[in-house]
């Protein structure tokens, strides 16, 4: 029996002391697997991930992306899918006028500032590098009344810089942890609490060679840097790129395609050679080894006493080939919960079920992105941007700019993506009107898994319906018609 609890004098009561005995197998080191987990080891989440390891990653993910082809199309793929022509705000405030105003002003500021392009840069850096790092500051050369923007930054210029550890530098006070122990994390201040206080941000990048590199740095509060990563572990400060397990994979590939192609110009190379059954000083005619003869095409020729003539067989690329790209293609892909056939851009092996079911782990994977990038991301930059917004006079409507003042919370609101085309839109139709009829979703639903506001939709379809009345088309007739061309294909 285990008992827990305090005694009269306020001393912790110890379980009696117990030996647990438990054997897992993946927990013995033997001579056949000891050389497999060498590299394992107890490093914390900062420590295993530390300055030098992330930056090796960084190259190499980099240098795959610059130069394989594979790699570059599965990482614009992928940012492609998750942030699409770019996200699309609806306010939900009981207020159709301002709401529309704030659409409106914010989407026309967002495209100004390049946001969609801006966001897609960002996951394409995360999954390369890692992470993403963009700063909210001031531009006035933009062309809107609201003067915010986002200004992108590499990885490599958010680190300590080697001034801030010297008793010669600049004197920059480090917060301390209630050990008493810097809390900085390469270039990310943590207060008491765990929370990044401060970044700093060096002024020009590390590898830049149009300036002479100097340590000169900026420290940019927390609440102007946006910083998105994906934190594997529990007190992971830094991010590591997301296609760190695939970087072999994408060494071994380009490998095992340049050692086939090798071996196939080898055996080109060789139009034919002489060989003889004969033993040495036989009867064959003696010839000078390794001797190059040059020929003529479409000639006839004859062949010295005892020899004949061969062709080396080119065995490359073996039958093997294709089938050994497409699952290292596969693997590659995993990582990233991403189907091969988007991977390879290649569905000539998939039938309609299997494809709609690979897709629904890529597809629920995207939407977690997407959540994640509106949570980290966009509301920060809409709750930024209508806090510029409410100090221009007369910019939105008085109502607004009253609960703005009074409240710093973010209004309700949502975001929309653009929405996948089904394979099949005829049966996704037939299985939207089954699902409206039997009131098992919304309109609201099925106009935002195409990326569309429902309101704005349905106002739409309302003039166009007065339209055509007015031209005098009717509506019934258009719907007949394409009933009646549908049963017909069917």
């Amino acid at each position: 029996m285990w008992f827990f609890g305090k005694n009269k004098k306020n001393k912790i009561i110890h379980p009696a002391a117990r030996i647990l005995r438990a054997r897992f197998d993946a927990a013995q080191t033997t001579a056949d697997n000891q050389r497999h987990w060498a590299n394992a080891d107890s490093l914390s989440a900062d420590s295993a991930a530390n300055i030098d390891v992330r930056r090796t990653l960084r190259n190499r993910a980099r240098y795959e992306v610059a130069n394989n082809s594979y790699a570059r199309g599965i990482v614009s793929t992928f940012a492609n899918d998750v942030v699409g022509t770019g996200p699309r705000l609806q306010m939900l405030r009981d207020d159709d006028r301002g709401n529309g105003i704030i659409e409106s002003e914010f989407m026309n500021w967002a495209s100004q500032i390049r946001l969609a392009q801006k966001l897609r840069t960002m996951r394409m850096a995360r999954t390369s590098d890692g992470e993403a790092f963009g700063i909210l500051s001031i531009n006035r050369n933009l062309n809107s009344p609201v003067k915010l923007d986002l200004r992108l930054v590499e990885a490599d210029q958010i680190t300590t810089p080697w001034s801030v550890f010297s008793p010669q530098g600049s004197a920059v006070s480090l917060k301390t942890n209630s050990q008493g122990q810097k809390s900085i994390v390469d270039g990310i201040e943590f207060d008491q609490f765990g929370n990044p206080a401060f970044y700093y941000v060096l002024k020009n990048h590390p590898g830049s060679v149009s300036v002479v590199f100097e340590q000169d740095y900026s420290i940019v509060d927390a609440g102007s840097m946006i910083h998105w990563f994906r934190a594997d572990r529990p007190g992971q400060s830094r991010g590591v790129p997301e296609i760190t397990p695939a970087l072999p994979l994408f060494a071994q590939l380009r490998r095992y395609t340049l050692a086939v192609i090798a071996a196939a110009e080898t055996a080109a190379d060789f139009a034919a050679v002489l060989y003889t059954d004969s033993p040495a000083n036989g009867e064959a005619a003696n010839l000078e080894p390794m001797d190059v003869v040059a020929l003529e095409k479409r000639m006839a020729t004859t062949l010295p006493d005892g020899w004949k003539l061969g062709q080396i067989e080119a065995h490359q690329p073996t039958t093997t080939y294709g089938e050994f790209k497409n699952q290292i293609l596969n693997e590659i892909a995993r990582c990233l919960n991403m189907p091969f056939n988007i991977a390879a851009c290649n569905s000539s092996g998939y039938n309609y079920a299997s494809g709609r079911l690979d897709h629904q782990t890529y597809y629920k994977s995207i939407r977690v992105d997407q959540a994640d990038m509106a949570l980290v991301i966009l509301d920060r930059i809409l709750q930024a941007w209508l806090d510029e917004a409410i100090l221009i006079s007369d910019y939105l409507p008085l109502s607004w700019r009253t609960i703005m003042s009074r409240c710093r919370a973010t209004p309700c609101h949502q975001w929309f993506w653009d929405g996948t085309e089904h394979v099949d839109p005829a049966k996704e139709a037939k299985a939207q009107q089954m699902r409206l009829a039997n009131h098992t979703t919304t309109l609201a639903d099925e106009y935002a898994k195409q990326g569309k506001d429902w309101e704005v939709e349905l106002r739409q379809r309302a003039r166009e319906k007065q339209l055509m009345n007015e031209l005098g088309i009717s509506q019934q007739t258009i719907t007949t018609s394409i009933l009646e061309k549908d049963d017909e294909s069917e």
